[in-house]
């Protein structure tokens, strides 16, 4: 039996599809090669702007004087516990909450998913918000960033929408074998939802690794800080005093031009590790939960 081959228009296609998709990769990467090439090159060819997608005057000087600084490693410390935490709390109540919006019998179930939506589009504001975490003694502690972003309205109606596809009879099936509704979700439909549960894990994850504000608006206290604060301090010029200080005159000025590029690639490192062993996940979970079922 022999295939049926491909018009010229469907050719034409694929050519054209492949050329705009490459363009897109080439610029996507591009930032990233920029910023890893500049954190590796001497400061006199950053200042001239003769680096674009390799080093130039190779020079580590700069991961030196950035891996040397303890409260670069205690702010590092705080991202992973953190993400860790709060990625975890966002994963339980996302989960739940779309479990028991994915039920169709439920009473009041209109309801919720408006709370839900309204939130989406209305928020208190930036200072009730910073009022009441203070009134609740969430400031200094993990939980300021955790809770007031605990729930991403987008990831809890995908997440809703994969389990309304799954089907119903097995659940009908385990509650006639004894299962209580805790006993379904757990035996039943999470494993059955490893594609949606790591597509989130990598939505909250990459949210909270990479959020700062939270963190500079509740936290009073360098040593609590996460990377992004620090990387945005540095940025600011609001922490070059102390970093200068440290340094050597005659390193200061080369290290000036490359420290911004290295912890950004420092911090952005394991987030661009762990991406490739989840991204498996990625196309399957989304895909499967924005089919009705």
């Amino acid at each position: 039996m022999t295939g049926i081959r491909p018009t010229r228009g469907y050719r034409a296609f694929v050519v054209v599809n492949a050329i705009i998709l490459t363009g897109v990769v080439l610029v996507t990467l591009y930032p990233f090669v920029n910023i890893v090439a500049r954190s590796m090159s001497d400061q006199a060819y950053i200042i001239s702007g003769q680096v674009n997608l390799l080093p130039k005057g190779f020079n580590l000087q700069a991961y030196g004087h950035v891996t040397s600084d303890p409260m670069f490693w205690r702010n590092y410390g705080n991202t992973v516990f953190y993400t860790i935490v709060a990625t975890g709390v966002a994963l339980v109540l996302t989960t739940t909450y779309a479990y028991v919006l994915s039920k169709k019998h439920l009473k009041g179930r209109t309801f919720l998913v408006a709370v839900a939506v309204f939130t989406m589009f209305f928020n208190g504001g930036l200072i009730p918000n910073y009022i009441l975490v203070t009134n609740l003694g969430l400031k200094n502690s993990v939980w300021a960033i955790a809770l007031p972003n605990a729930i991403s309205v987008f990831n809890l109606l995908v997440m809703k929408a994969f389990f309304e596809s799954l089907p119903a009879e097995l659940e009908e099936a385990a509650a006639v074998d004894g299962l209580n509704t805790y006993g379904v979700l757990l035996r039943i439909v999470l494993p059955l939802s490893k594609a949606i549960v790591a597509t989130m894990v990598l939505f909250y994850a990459v949210s909270f690794w990479n959020s700062w504000f939270s963190a500079f608006l509740y936290m009073d206290r360098q040593e609590l800080f996460p990377v992004t604060v620090y990387l945005r301090n540095l940025i600011a010029g609001s922490t070059g005093a102390e970093m200068s200080g440290a340094i050597a005159e005659s390193d200061e000025a080369q290290v000036d031009a490359t420290i911004k590029s290295v912890t950004i690639v420092l911090t952005t490192l394991p987030i661009l590790t762990i991406y490739p062993f989840i991204q498996r996940y990625f196309v399957s979970g989304i895909t499967l939960g924005a089919v009705k079922g």
